[in-house]
């Protein structure tokens, strides 16, 4: 079985992307991401301030917009449209889930559409469903990059996506199909889930269940990619029982290690696109 290493496709892309960041400079643009935080989430704190070190990394800014639990929807309204309108700031992430009483989807609506670097926004949710060129979830990105960089070809293959959400499950089942997979989406209410999956060239796992693909679902030869990361006791596991899929599976990611590893990078080069955008 082959080890779809997330970590090397991640350094292959970081080259590249040093190397655009430096070109972009070379033209006064120095790429800057807004990360939008509200409330007490230990969880969002923790990957913003990891995205501010990955920014530091890359040689851009990245700045933490940091509101409390008892912020207003006006206020979170008012912070979006004052960096739609900054002129230093490339991109925007939301992070996610916001304190209770505001209005998610309305928050969301108000973001340029072209600053929405992680694709929450129902138009680039839309470009992405017309086949047309705009920002899309970093985690569904990171799939196919790993699939890209593994030469897994995708055209006539019978893929299945165990999830439909719309961050994850929903556009990677629309990135598949359009490079010509023949995609079936399955979620909770889909009956015969197993003997689907089992028909999968291309097992796709983003349920958010520890461990609930077993080998008994795989089709031998297949190849698994696992979105979920679930805690357990302590460790960290995927959606997939990677000791009993790898018995079976042709080439699997890991948890951790595998696409989580790629998302980062996702969110790095849609910043950088769009930078580049600024200067042409």
């Amino acid at each position: 079985m082959k080890v779809l290493d997330g970590k090397v496709v991640a350094a292959a892309w970081r080259e590249q992307l040093l190397q655009k960041i430096e070109e972009l400079k070379q033209e006064n643009c120095v790429p800057g991401l807004a990360i939008v935080l509200a409330g007490d989430s230990k969880p969002s704190a923790m990957y913003a301030h990891f995205m501010e070190k990955v920014a530091d990394s890359y040689g851009f800014k990245a700045t933490i917009y940091h509101r409390g639990e008892d912020v207003t929807q006006q206020e979170m309204e008012q912070l979006i449209h004052e960096l739609n309108q900054d002129n230093a700031v490339h991109g925007i992430l939301l992070m996610m889930p916001l304190p209770r009483g505001l209005d998610t989807s309305r928050i969301i609506s108000c973001m340029n559409p072209d600053k929405d670097v992680d694709g929450l926004t129902s138009i680039n949710l839309g470009r992405l469903a017309a086949g047309e060129d705009g920002h899309f979830p970093c985690t569904p990105r990171a799939v196919m990059a790993i699939l890209d960089y593994y030469h897994i070809p995708l055209d006539g293959k019978r893929a299945v996506v165990l999830g439909r959400s719309k961050v994850v499950g929903r556009p990677i089942s629309l990135l598949l199909e359009g490079r010509n997979a023949t995609v079936t989406v399955c979620h909770s209410h889909t009956k015969q889930m197993d003997e689907l999956a089992h028909e999968a060239d291309i097992l796709v796992a983003a349920m958010g269940r520890p461990e609930k693909v077993t080998a008994c679902m795989v089709k031998p030869g297949a190849v698994v990619i696992d979105v979920g990361i679930n805690r357990i006791n302590g460790k960290t596991v995927g959606d997939v029982d990677y000791a009993g899929v790898s018995e079976v599976a042709g080439a699997l990611t890991p948890v951790p290690g595998g696409v989580g590893s790629v998302t980062t990078t996702m969110v790095v080069d849609a910043i950088v696109r769009e930078a580049g955008k600024r200067i042409k």
